[in-house]
């Protein structure tokens, strides 16, 4: 099957984790620096938390439209991605901790779990890095 294209996000980025980086549409331009390193400037560990948390609270929202349930105005997902290393080098673990006020515990694990199977970010990273999901 034909996959249908719906968006691609375009950056150019020089310098690494000393660098910067800048979409084609100019929307986004910003300093690069290492974790913990006190420079200006955000690490690829913060765009990839606001990236996924983003895209899996919008899977959250397709999976209360599928039990015919709106997501509160308040919802929202804290989200931490540690740069880990080991003797097998770096590796990235994953923290969403999902708040839904007003939806019962045992319905929010049902549609995390469903936004888990449905987003892109969760796809990608299956079976590659260690996730944690937790209802806050």
């Amino acid at each position: 099957m034909a996959q249908k294209i719906v968006y691609t996000g375009k950056t150019h980025t020089t310098g690494g984790r000393d660098g910067a980086s800048r979409s084609s549409d100019g929307e986004l331009d910003i300093a690069l620096s290492p974790p913990g390193s006190g420079y200006a400037g955000t690490n690829p560990e913060q765009l990839f938390a606001a990236g996924w948390s983003a895209c899996f609270l919008a899977a959250v929202g397709k999976a209360a439209g599928e039990h015919k349930l709106r997501l509160p105005a308040d919802a929202s997902i804290n989200a931490e991605i540690d740069l880990a290393l080991d003797d097998g080098g770096y590796s990235l673990i994953a923290h969403l901790d999902v708040s839904l006020p007003g939806i019962d515990h045992a319905m929010a694990e049902v549609l995390t779990a469903r936004a888990h199977e449905i987003c892109p970010y969760s796809k990608a990273t299956r079976g590659n890095i260690a996730v944690e999901i937790n209802i806050i």
